[in-house]
């Protein structure tokens, strides 16, 4: 018995020690990406977990090759068989919206609630274009907050080349939406705003969702435990802050959050929401912001909000809204 208590608190007391020493590591926790769940799925059949889905790979910087999932909409299932990756291309200039789609740490394009996710917005007629950044899934190289951000642009410019006059929507999901909001602020700098955003238990930076963790919570009463995980916060360069981000971004934007969320606090959601009204009111802007909130009684958590049988009636219309 003492025994198993000694090693409990030497394990206790290594972590700040090791993260002191290894910084990095908290970056390998943040990006999750060496899991590539589910192990057993050939990304480049798509098939084997989703109909109507072409994979393809696009090189978005030197050395870094980033798979991708073309998920049709439902106006093109019937067309779609035995297709080329050349024909599905083709297929985005036909007028329908498309969504790209920029999921959270852990796993790849392939995993279920994002599979479901994908099912339920090409049955409601978009395009869904599914990323894996750079490291995750099959995707080359190593994640960074720039790197993930990069990669999310390249897939942007390179539907914009594709389609003609459609709607283009940046879907963000957990640390999704934070390359979704970096994403929107360099468009929005460089060209125009982007025409739509959903995010998806969004946080408000990602040093707040590493302060609030349970793991970490374990030692907070630790005298400068909270200034410590800052400071290393800051060695890894990984900020990631919608805060920051929506109080310039003017594009339409709905926030989708389940009250239960184990992971983003939910009180997350409801700040950035009041951000992005305060920065309509400051810039004097009449785009669209709205929040859908999520009942705990209803069990969504972080990663269930799939499961609304309205989810696609919200984004429809929403996105319909912004074509009058």
């Amino acid at each position: 018995m003492k025994r198993a208590i000694s090693f409990l608190i030497t394990v206790y007391v290594s972590v700040p020690v090791i993260l002191y020493l290894f910084p990095w590591i908290l970056g390998q926790v943040i990006f999750a990406h060496l899991l590539r769940f589910p192990f057993f799925v050939d990304l480049s059949r798509p098939e084997d977990v989703l109909n109507h889905t072409c994979n393809f790979y696009l090189n978005t910087e030197e050395g870094i090759s980033v798979g991708v999932w073309h998920t049709l909409p439902a106006s093109q299932w019937e067309k779609s068989a035995r297709r080329s990756p050349e024909w599905y291309r083709e297929t985005l200039g036909d007028g329908t919206p498309v969504i790209i789609y920029l999921h959270g740490n852990i796993g790849t394009r392939a995993i279920n609630h994002r599979v479901q996710l994908v099912k339920i917005l090409s049955a409601a007629g978009y395009h869904v274009l599914s990323l894996d950044y750079r490291g995750f899934g099959d995707s080359t190289g190593d994640p960074s907050e720039a790197g993930l951000t990069n990669d999310a642009l390249y897939l942007y410019h390179w539907v914009k080349k594709h389609i003609r006059g459609s709607l283009v929507c940046l879907w963000g999901h957990s640390l999704g939406s934070g390359v979704a909001t970096n994403a929107a602020v360099k468009i929005q700098e460089q060209e125009s705003a982007v025409d739509a955003l959903i995010l998806e238990a969004p946080y408000t930076s990602i040093g707040e969702v590493v302060v609030n963790h349970w793991f970490t919570k374990m030692y907070r009463f630790l005298p400068g435990f909270e200034s410590f995980l800052w400071n290393i916060m800051k060695m890894t360069n990984i900020v990631f802050a919608n805060d920051k981000n929506l109080k310039s971004l003017i594009s339409p934007l709905l926030i989708l959050h389940s009250e239960d969320d184990n992971v983003v606090p939910y009180h997350m959601g409801l700040e950035l929401y009041e951000i992005s009204l305060q920065t309509r009111r400051k810039l004097n802007t009449d785009a669209h912001v709205e929040m859908i909130s999520y009942s705990a009684s209803l069990g969504f958590s972080h990663s269930s909000i799939y499961l609304d049988p309205n989810l696609s009636g919200v984004v429809r219309k929403f996105l319909e809204n912004l074509r009058h």
